[in-house]
Order: structure tokens, then sequence, then C-alpha cells
């Protein structure tokens, strides 16, 4: 019956490596992360049950560390998209997950199966499918969200996981198996007992970290749409004042032509003109994009910042809630640089232009000596407190759900934050 022993520990080696591949983000793409993974973790499966055949269940227990555990964490970690603590813990839960059945279904079959190896096999083969579906239907896609969304906390739940999976091997096979230890077996059953509620208190607490995220995101949405409201009312007050205004221009210029004061009247209309955009501020005909620039505008005129502001897009019908984010995240960012420097340091550029297949922003602002930001990737915030951080991550979010594409650098002492987004994305109607 040694063959379905030889067969529940393929299928464990395989089932250990489906459960790990659920929860971790590789680096590479889907195509060839699965032929790297199958060509090496095949050959040390293999490998491992050759050395179960030739020496036995008690010496490949004792080496499985060193056999299959070691290599298997080094070649994931070389495909792992994260290299710090979260590919550590994911990499501990599935290894100590699928360890704790393989030890549950090692003590089943010696005490009640008559070590035949059929109750370890059938245990295998209903568990680790089982706990692949749970995996899958429950954890998998919250997971994912909190590895992408929470950066730190991870490197102690790795050290517990670490720490619970090495406590496990050695008391499992140390100095002999657990199996003939029998006075040491009610306190690894224990041990095991305890795997569940420790697991369950990790994942626990980092559902609340989550749902602390979700609710932090939610309320900058609010935010973000409660500025851009204001916004707008301030706009809508802008044209009530103007609209009063102009009752007044026109009963002047009607007297002065009627007067036959033709060069006045003409006077006077550049007057009005010039007033009404120094006062409107007419940067585009999308009202909602204007209504951000505007907006912003007046803000760099408080900070006395020379400003050049360069819109040009018509009346497309463009998706303005993702544009007038950006554009408030970019200018708003640039904004806090800028407060943080001389009066006479602050500038900035905004540029925007709609060719039919691409619409292109450029944020460009100076930025604060030594300020440095590696093309390709997001500067971490040095603010502190609620609701920081967010800008350039929510700038990101909206870029890509137009499936566009943004990148942020500094050069020469300016700040810039280039996003392109094409088209097609929102001309699909």
């Amino acid at each position: 019956m040694t063959i379905l022993r030889d067969l529940s520990v393929l299928w464990s080696l395989f089932h250990i490596l489906v459960l790990f591949m659920l929860l971790y983000r590789s680096r590479y793409p889907k195509k060839r992360t699965i032929i790297l993974t199958v060509v090496f973790m095949g050959s040390l499966a293999l490998f491992n049950v050759a050395g179960l055949v030739r020496y036995g269940t008690e010496l490949m227990g004792r080496v499985f560390l060193l056999t299959c555990t070691l290599p298997s964490l080094f070649f994931f970690w070389f495909m792992s998209q994260d290299k710090n603590g979260q590919f550590f813990f994911t990499f501990c839960l599935a290894d100590t997950v699928s360890y704790w059945i393989i030890a549950l279904t090692n003590i089943l079959d010696f005490y009640f199966g008559g070590q035949r190896y059929i109750l370890m096999f059938a245990g295998r083969l209903v568990l680790f499918p089982l706990v692949e579906w749970v995996a899958y239907r429950y954890l998998r896609k919250p997971y994912k969200e909190l590895q992408e969304s929470v950066a730190k906390g991870w490197g102690l739940f790795a050290g517990m996981t670490a720490l619970y999976y090495l406590l496990l091997a050695v008391t499992a096979n140390f100095p002999v198996v657990i199996t003939k230890r029998p006075q040491e077996l009610p306190a690894f059953l224990l041990i095991m007992a305890l795997m569940p509620m420790t697991y369950a208190t990790i994942l626990a607490a980092m559902y609340r970290q989550l749902l602390l995220f979700r609710r932090q995101q939610s309320e900058r949405m609010l935010r973000e749409q409660k500025n851009i409201l204001e916004m707008r009312l301030e706009n809508q007050q802008c044209i009530r004042k103007m609209k009063h205004d102009m009752k007044s221009y026109t009963a002047t210029l009607s007297g002065l032509l009627a007067a036959g004061e033709t060069k006045k009247a003409k006077d006077y209309l550049q007057g009005i003109e010039q007033e009404t955009d120094f006062g409107w501020g007419q940067f585009c005909l999308n009202p909602y994009i204007n209504a951000t620039v505007a907006y912003y505008d007046r803000k760099l005129e408080e900070l006395h910042a020379k400003r050049r502001i360069d819109i040009r897009i018509g009346e497309e019908a463009l998706p303005h809630m993702e544009i007038c984010r950006i554009l408030a995240n970019g200018i708003e960012n640039a904004c806090d640089e800028l407060g943080a420097l001389a009066p006479e340091d602050r500038e900035l550029s905004v540029q925007m232009q709609y060719n039919g297949e691409y619409l292109l922003i450029r944020i460009r602002n100076r930025c604060q000596e030594g300020r440095y930001v590696e093309q390709g990737k997001l500067p971490k915030t040095d603010k502190e407190g609620h609701g920081h951080g967010y800008g350039l991550r929510s700038t990101q979010e909206d870029v890509e759900r137009l499936s566009g594409d943004m990148a942020c650098y500094t050069k020469n002492g300016y700040f810039v934050l280039d996003v392109m987004i094409p088209c097609r994305c929102f001309m699909m109607s």
C-alpha cells in the first residue's frame, strides 16, 4: 500500500503549490509564471518523492525543511512581486496550513487506519481541495486587495507564522516522529489546535485593516466629490454675479451708443472683457474641468505662485469625474509643495491637450531641494495625519480605471506628473 503513501505525498506537494499560487502576486505574466512554476516545483516534487521511496518517511520528514521548504521559498521569493513581509507571511500561511493537514492525516492513519495509508490518502484527497475552495471563495480577493493596500505591519505577522511553522515541524519530527512519542501527543495536538485560532486572529486583524483602508478610501472619494461640487457651486455663484453685472454693463453700453460715443463704448467693452476674464478664469469650454482649474488658479494666486495654464480642449464629452480628480490631486499636491518654498521659487505649469487619440496631462512644479522621485515609483508621503498620502495613489487608480498610463518623477528641481489616457476608453458609446 506504499503506492497510496507516495500518491498522497505528490498530491500534498501539488496542492501546497496551488494554495500558495492562489494567494501570492507574481511579478511575471500568468503564462510565464505557470511554466516556470511547473518546471521547478515539478522537479522538486519528484525529487522528494524519490527520496521518500528510497529513505522512508522518517528521514525525509526530518529533512523536509531542506529538501522542499527552503528551495521553494527561494524560488517563489524570486518569482514574487513582493519581497518583504507580505511574501513571507503568504508563504508561511500556505506552508503551515498544508503541513497541518499532512500532520493531521499522518496521525489519523497511524492510530485509526492501521498504517495502511488509506485514511491518509482519503483525508488529503478531501481536505486540500476543501481548503483551496475556502481560500478561493472567501480569502483570495480580499487578501490580494489587502496586499495592494496595506504596506506596513506584515513583518510581525510573518514572524509569528514562521515561528509557528518551525514549532510544528520540529515537534512533529524531532527527535523522532510524533507517532513514536505517544507521551508527547497531547501537547502536539494542543499545538495543532492553536494553529486555526492563531490564523483566525491574524486574518481577523488583517480584515479590520482592510475595512479601515476601504473606509479611508471612501472618505477620500467623498472629500474629492465635495471639493468638485464646491468648485461648481462657486462657479455658479460667479455666473449669477456676472448675469447681475451684465445688466449694468448693458445699460451703460446702451447709453454710450445712444449718445454716439462709439469709441468710449468700444473701450468700455474691452474693459468688461478684461474684468470678466480676470474674475471668471476661463481656461476651457468644458465647465467641469474649467471649474476645477479655476478653483486651483485662485489658490495659486493666494500663494503668489508663477503659473502657466494651457488647457487645449473643447466641449468634448470627457469622463469629467476622473479627469477632475486627476487635475485636483495633481495641483493640490503641487500647492502643498509650493507652500514649503520661498515665494520667489513658487512656479507651476499645467498643460492639457486632447488630440482625438489621447488626452495628455502634464503638471510640473518646483520642488524642495533634495527631493528625488524615481520614474515608475510612487513617492512616499512625509506627511502625518488623517487623509494624507492618497493623492498620487488616487490619481493612479483613476488613470488605470481609464486604461491610461501615469508617470511621476523629479528633474532639474521640478516634480513632473505625466498622464496619458487613450480616448477610446471614453468614446465607446
